[in-house]
């Protein structure tokens, strides 16, 4: 069995399993810590940033760090709050976002937050690289312009042996997502679904499935992302 290691976010006293990851400790104590790239079961991979907290001084992202007895965690201050503004932002330039015309607007965890750190306008100039759109695959469309690189394609959406059906393809600023075109065709309606639902952005998109939900009855059209969480978090 674990022990149970007691920690302190923002001052709240909070008990969890000793080792799981922050993100979910924090969860499980009814605090939010924003992420993109993180899904609860499955390996974290510290993509996208969001998660960054103060521990002992030190910026450090909450997905990939495992609670310790006596921890103190800052997960609300002006300046972490700014630094995850910043991120969002950064995002949004730095990919081709036209959230009017997606499929996902209203369900997508970039454009939640975009509202939950009350984003108007970036601060930053847009890229408007042009990027590759992949219809080849059977049951799936692959959006690149919306790809935040969060990789939880690539982490969770295998074959029935194993293999990855999504994978990284180049590197630094040329890095993009590929699919294997073989594989996505063996997949099932089900786990076709399933990456698209496990993007958190319109990047993956199940063919023959789009616009489903009307305006006002989207995921996060009544509540913001994170209020089945958190308490009482201000921004």
């Amino acid at each position: 069995m674990s022990d149970i290691v007691k920690f302190k976010i923002d001052g709240k006293e909070c008990v969890a399993d000793e080792g799981l990851n922050l993100v979910d400790a924090a969860k499980q104590n009814g605090v939010y810590i924003p992420t993109l790239c993180h899904l609860e079961g499955i390996k974290p991979a510290g993509s996208c940033r969001i998660c960054n907290v103060k521990i002992n001084g030190r910026y450090m992202t909450a997905c990939t760090t495992p609670v310790a007895d006596g921890m103190e965690v800052e997960n609300s201050t002006q300046d972490i709050l700014e630094l995850r503004k910043i991120i969002v932002e950064t995002l949004f330039v730095s990919g081709n976002h036209y959230c009017p015309a997606c499929e996902k607007s209203g369900c997508c965890e970039l454009q939640a937050l975009g509202y939950k750190f009350t984003m108007l306008v970036p601060r930053f100039p847009y890229a408007f690289e042009p990027k590759e759109v992949d219809a080849e695959s059977t049951k799936l469309y692959i959006d690149r312009n919306r790809c935040i690189l969060c990789k939880r394609c690539v982490r969770s959406i295998k074959s029935k042996d194993g293999k990855s059906i999504f994978a990284i393809k180049g590197r630094g600023h040329n890095a993009m997502i590929n699919i294997d075109h073989e594989l996505a065709a063996q997949m099932t309606d089900e786990e076709a679904t399933k990456a698209m639902d496990n993007c958190p952005v319109g990047s993956i998109l199940k063919k023959e499935r789009g616009y489903y939900t009307p305006i006002g009855s989207r995921k996060y059209d009544k509540k913001p992302i994170g209020s089945d969480i958190e308490e009482s978090v201000i921004i």
